[in-house]
């Protein structure tokens, strides 16, 4: 079935420079196999940490630094993705939260292609809509609800979801109309780095999982860890 958005690849939440140091490996082989046309990035492309609201460890670096480590590891992104979609989210909007808590009115601020050095074809929007070349339209969004096919439901469309680092899952409801699904696609976070030490105390464990859609059907594209936490060279 050919068409337009036939195949789109759907990148999890990266927090860099504090991503899963295979991350880019990974998505490079997932796009040899499957050849998107659309690629869409569920935000939280940096992680923002020195400018979180949360206190922040003090053993990390501050804010400017961390801002030139993220850059430098979003550059083979640009490269390998000269085109991306990308969804606003709680941690890449951080510096406009921040601006406005201290009554910074938005003219003062750089957009984030600008901030985060990124090439033309990397997009920023609130939200997302698409229309695949089945004919079903899906919702992005960083994140609303947990259970993905609850706001599947709500906005009457297919919905992928980022955000929520413990939950990879696809989640189907039909009507008589339609088919409906949602998809969580996780993170892909270094559990170790200090950014992410509050992972210690929770019971759910983060999974470095992206997401694909094929056809208007979706399909996780979990990275398969060994014992020593690296990707295995697997391709789901």
């Amino acid at each position: 079935m050919k068409g337009k958005n036939r195949v789109i690849l759907v990148i999890s939440d990266m927090h860099q420079p504090y991503a899963h140091p295979d991350t880019y490996a990974f998505l490079k082989a997932c796009k040899s196999r499957y050849k998107p046309d659309k690629i869409v990035c569920m935000g939280d492309e940096v992680d923002g940490h020195a400018l979180s609201y949360h206190e922040s460890d003090p053993d990390l670096d501050s804010a400017g630094p961390e801002l030139e480590r993220a850059i430098e590891a979003l550059e083979p992104f640009y490269k390998l993705f000269p085109e991306v979609d990308v969804i606003d989210s709680n941690h890449g909007s951080l510096a406009f939260r921040k601006a406005k808590t201290a009554g910074l009115p938005r003219k003062y601020m750089r957009d984030y292609a600008e901030i985060l050095d990124a090439p033309d074809g990397w997009q920023w929007h609130d939200n997302l809509t698409l229309k695949t070349n089945a004919g079903s339209e899906i919702f992005f969004h960083h994140g609303l609800k947990a259970n993905p096919i609850q706001v599947a439901r709500e906005y009457s469309m297919c919905v992928i979801q980022g955000h929520y680092h413990s939950s990879a899952c696809i989640q189907y409801a039909s009507t008589p109309f339609k088919l409906l699904w949602g998809m969580n696609v996780a993170c892909s976070i270094d559990t170790k780095s200090l950014a992410f030490a509050y992972n210690k105390t929770t019971l759910a464990r983060p999974i470095i999982s992206h997401g694909i859609v094929i056809d208007g059907l979706p399909k996780l594209l979990p990275m398969v860890l060994g014992r020593n936490g690296r990707w295995t060279g697997y391709v789901p």
